[in-house]
């Protein structure tokens, strides 16, 4: 009559693996939903599909970003996020000759920034082929159209 059952310990063993097992899941849920990648990628496309010059720009919440010619990656509290680009490929205007393309970025005409078409053409060249590495992500990202001559492009930066 003072006996323990043999099921309630069966019964009480499972129900602390569950619940271990809850609590774990509930502390790797991360607290901050994933960055907004794909919000991004659509001004940029937005930008990149115009026949024309066109501006755009899109504020970008997370830490760091990594910025391809086919494709960015964000990274932020919530974990990392990434999509591609349907028009491309694009033009990071980072590093390298990225502070000329940086001011063509900001709208200074690609003749003032660069000496020939010829080294407009080199720079646009290098800054897409460039491996993409984890940058510091700006505040706002800045997505710029720009036409000279028969050179068209879609450059990328803050």
């Amino acid at each position: 009559m003072f006996d323990t059952a043999v099921e309630s310990t069966y019964v009480w063993l499972a129900l602390a693996v569950v619940g271990a097992g809850v609590l774990g899941l509930a502390l790797r849920v991360p607290t901050a939903p994933p960055p907004d990648a794909t919000g991004v990628a659509r001004t940029v496309d937005s930008v990149a599909s115009s026949p024309h010059e066109a501006t755009g720009s899109h504020p970008v919440d997370a830490r760091q970003m990594q910025l391809g010619s086919h494709r960015l990656s964000l990274r932020g509290p919530g974990g990392d996020a990434h999509a591609s680009f349907a028009y491309g490929p694009v033009v990071p205007a980072t590093g390298g000759d990225g502070d000329r393309l940086g001011a063509v970025l900001q709208g200074v005409p690609p003749g003032r920034a660069f000496a020939s078409k010829q080294r407009f053409e080199r720079a646009l060249d290098r800054s897409r082929t460039r491996d993409p590495s984890w940058q510091p992500a700006p505040e706002r990202l800045v997505v710029r159209r720009v036409t000279w001559g028969e050179v068209n492009a879609t450059l990328v930066g803050a």
